[in-house]
């Protein structure tokens, strides 16, 4: 009896812990940003597959893109003072009290408005001084104004935790408030957190008023309700009349497990003349607490605020935290049909999220913690860390989703409204490793797509596929880099997971879509390992003929099915695979290398003979690359180098290839520069072009040839690195963030066809490079280049950090299982029996 009664004592105690409040720790920061970079940051909260609200650089909350569907410069209300919005409330001791929204100043191009309403919260007195700081995912705002007694830090951040899915997909924006009593006086300060019921209005649907402005509509008879329940205390919002199978349907929760006094409304006035804002600031203004509000509603959108209270002492600090989470199950994304969410499955409505997720935040922000302070802590340089980590928000925009069935799919990247090119696009998902190396288990289920699902009977792999799932293999569109990047997906996916089983159930679909390389008039139709056939491919165009960028796909498409054919004792396919590959590989350099770079042999179209290109009476197709030096035309050496495959071709060829890419195709100022398409660089800026033409242009080059987009740049620069030329790489990569500055571009988005554009997490690829990480779960084996440093490395289920001298090296697991045979550092390799390491564990190998 006496220790079942101790059971019930400690288990009680839990949950007593549990109730209380959450403060974060000290964040780490890689990255700050002065008054003047604050107009474009909006950092994406939300976890992989949930949607997100964005904390903008000068603390408001912009982008709410909950429901299922882009909605960038959305804050579910035209501009105006109805917007979502925290406010403070500050009194010291014998003084008069102020009120002040959580948010920075202006800037001059956000004043003209023909009615004097600029932007949201516009007639709010603010915040005269703001800066940002960040180390992906926790963003900081820092508030301060000499008029006012406080300063305000507000932090806002997601779990992020590689290897866990579960824990890095929770439906969840943190925002804690830390305020410092800058007086000497005992202050009350009171935050409250402000939210119209917007349920059903996901920024799709508008309507206008007799003044012209644009109004979002969707809502009908929302209804909030106050709960408390084991040690939250919060707003619920549902509705009774938004449609149960709308997109836009679905639940939030706006929560707090303060100990402070919280007080609360769920309603507020009709908002005749902005009267709801007014009654707010006069009842919030007059004591710092709120009062409930007994009349009945009026309001589709009924306006709720949760308010904290608490004393600070002089010169002292106190922390307000709010949680907000949601759940929106009816996912169409590019369906006719609901596809649904994968992590709607896991929570029955928003309240129940908050009372699941909340008591585990602080087990999450330490595992955040340790996986973000680790990655700071290694040698890269910070312009690689700050590419591959901030690339990461695209893992949790509304680029990304997850189907209840827990597959990961993902738009190419999302416009202000919609989702940008559907189907999870293989020939743009290629180029990214951050998902494979951060999150194996999703990345498997991406291969599970494309071969089960998307691949025909013939072995053609439609490089976007449909939903629902069951529709996925119904088109006819193969790409012939798309398809062969795919067959060395599954051969890393392999390597990574060390699970052969994994390999024996899709090696015959592997064996398919590469030999439907070999079908008649088809890619590589004569099977003598080049690609003479019409290739469409991720410039949105057929090539025809030889040409680097598919033709060093292909090589590695063939090396990746050779060493998975000898694995599964396919002595006869290994062996096709190899030949192929050596007619290719030799035919290649003698044919393409130009003794600066690979260019591309145009064919006819239909006798798939060469043209003469310097006979002016020869037609020559549009959209062709010709000689032109291409950015990516080394992208199948890129991913051989990352799957420790070796050398495709001549090395001597490739490393001067990679001298004239920079040569010729680094512009380091655009203001001279002519571009008939997109401009993603712009005036002074620096970048790689997409393509640049030292022996002559065609008339119809393809399409995007004048363009900068950085996911082809970040191949470039990854492929420089692994031939050693680091100061040009690093140049590359700098270039690219000095762009996305926080006044110019978000640093949380890399656009490419849309925000969050997928191809920009190639950038996780530099890390690879400089670390020289290889791992194989299949040998057991785990490599590191030599040059002495620290080294953040995973691979796709555990991960830590290396650290290597010129005796020593030291192998750390922070998180996971790793199993060993063989440690490999630069040209020492040390064998080793059979050790596994798990969390926490580390080893010292000496030479």
């Amino acid at each position: 009896m006496k220790y079942i009664a101790f059971c019930v004592m400690f288990l009680l105690s839990l949950d007593f812990l549990s109730a209380q409040e959450w403060t974060p720790s000290d964040w780490p920061v890689l990255k700050k940003y002065d008054g003047a970079h604050l107009y474009q940051i909006a950092l994406p909260l939300g976890g992989i597959g949930t949607g997100t609200v964005s904390l903008g650089g000068r603390g408001e909350l912009r982008d709410w893109e909950l429901m299922n569907v882009p909605a960038k410069k959305y804050s579910t209300v035209t501009p105006g003072n109805n917007a979502p919005f925290f406010a403070i409330y500050a009194k010291p001791q014998g003084e008069a009290a102020s009120t002040t929204l959580l948010a920075g100043p202006l800037y001059p191009q956000e004043y003209l408005h023909y009615e004097g309403r600029p932007v949201d919260h516009h007639g709010m007195p603010r915040f005269a001084e703001a800066s940002f700081e960040a180390a992906y995912p926790f963003g900081q705002v820092h508030l301060s104004d000499e008029a006012l007694p406080i300063q305000v830090t507000i932090k806002g951040f997601n779990p992020l935790i590689p290897g866990d899915a579960e824990a890095s997909g929770m439906p969840l924006a943190v925002l804690s408030y830390e305020v410092e009593n800058r007086t000497d006086k005992p202050m009350e300060v009171s935050i409250c957190g402000s939210l119209r019921n917007f349920i059903g209005k996901d920024g799709s649907k508008f309507t206008s008023n007799w003044k012209g402005d644009f109004i979002p509509i969707g809502a009908k008879q929302n209804k909030n309700e106050y709960r408390t329940q084991e040690g939250l205390k919060g707003i619920y919002f549902y509705s009774e009349g938004v449609e149960k199978e709308d997109p836009a349907w679905g639940t939030l929760a706006l929560t707090t497990q303060s100990d402070g006094q919280v007080t609360y409304r769920t309603s507020s006035k009709p908002d005749d003349w902005n009267n709801a804002i007014l009654n707010f600031w006069d009842d919030f203004s007059d004591d710092g607490l709120m009062q409930e509000r007994t009349e009945p509603i009026t309001e589709d959108d009924p306006m709720a605020s949760l308010a904290v209270k608490k004393e600070i002492n002089p010169k002292g600090k106190a922390t307000f935290t709010f949680y907000l989470t949601w759940n929106f199950p009816n996912r169409k994304a590019w369906s006719e049909t609901i596809v649904g969410n994968y992590y709607s499955t896991q929570y029955t409505d928003a309240w129940d999220a908050a009372q699941k997720i909340v008591p585990q935040i602080p087990q999450l922000e330490k595992e955040t913690l340790t996986f973000v302070n680790a990655f700071l802590a290694s040698s890269y340089p910070a312009e690689v860390k700050e590419a591959a980590l901030f690339n990461l928000a695209t893992l949790r925009s509304q680029t990304v989703f997850r189907l209840p069935s827990g597959h990961l799919m993902g738009w190419e990247g999302v416009m202000d409204r919609f989702g940008s090119c559907q189907g999870s696009c293989t020939h743009v998902w290629n180029y990214e490793v951050a998902t494979p190396y951060l999150f194996g288990d999703l990345a498997q289920t991406m291969r599970d797509v494309e071969l089960n699902y998307a691949t025909k009977e013939n072995g053609l792999m439609n490089f976007r596929a449909a939903l629902p799932l069951s529709e996925a293999s119904k088109g006819n569109a193969a790409a012939a880099d798309g398809q062969m990047g795919c067959v060395m997906k599954m051969y890393r996916e392999w390597q990574l997971s060390g699970d052969n089983a994994f390999l024996e159930k899709n090696w015959e679909q592997t064996k398919k879509i590469l030999s439907y390389a070999w079908t008649e008039k088809g890619w590589d139709g004569n099977q003598d390992g080049v690609m003479e056939g019409s290739q469409h491919n991720t410039m949105d165009v057929n090539y025809f003929g030889p040409n680097p960028q598919m033709g060093f796909w292909y090589m590695g498409a063939l090396r990746a099915a050779e060493e998975m054919a000898k694995a599964m004792g396919d002595k006869a396919f290994a062996k096709k695979c190899r030949r192929l590959f050596e007619q290719g590989s030799t035919w290649m350099d003698a044919n393409l290398f130009n003794g600066e770079y690979y260019e591309h042999k145009i064919t006819n179209p239909k006798t798939f003979e060469f043209l003469h290109m310097d006979d002016p009476h020869v037609e020559i197709p549009a959209f062709q690359l010709g000689k032109g030096c291409l950015v990516d035309q080394l992208v199948g050496q890129y991913m051989a180098h990352i799957c420790g495959l070796g050398y495709l071709a001549n090395e001597a060829h490739i490393r001067t290839t990679l001298e004239s890419i920079m040569k010729y195709n680094y512009v380091p100022n655009f203001s001279r520069h002519f571009n008939n398409m997109r401009s993603y660089v712009i005036g002074d800026e620096a970048g790689l072009l997409m393509a640049s033409w030292p022996k002559g242009r065609l008339e119809v080059p393809f399409p995007y040839f004048a363009e900068v987009m950085t996911g082809f740049e970040y191949c470039a620069a990854v492929s420089m690195l692994y031939e050693g030329m680091e100061n040009e790489a690093l140049t590359c990569i700098r270039s690219i963030r000095d762009r996305f500055d926080g006044a110019k571009r978000n640093p949380f988005s890399e656009a490419e066809c849309g925000h969050h554009y997928a191809r920009s997490m190639a950038s996780w690829a530099a890390v690879l490079a400089l670390s020289d990480f290889h791992y194989s779960g299949i040998d057991k084996q785990i490599g590191f280049t030599s040059k002495p440093g620290t080294y953040f490395w995973s691979n796709g289920s555990a991960w830590g950090l290396c650290t290597i001298s010129a005796s020593n090296a030291t192998l750390q697991v922070l998180k996971g299982s790793l199993s060993l045979k063989k440690f490999q550092v630069g040209d020492k390799s040390i064998r080793l029996k059979n050790v596994t390491l798990n969390s926490g564990d580390e080893k010292t190998m000496n030479w």
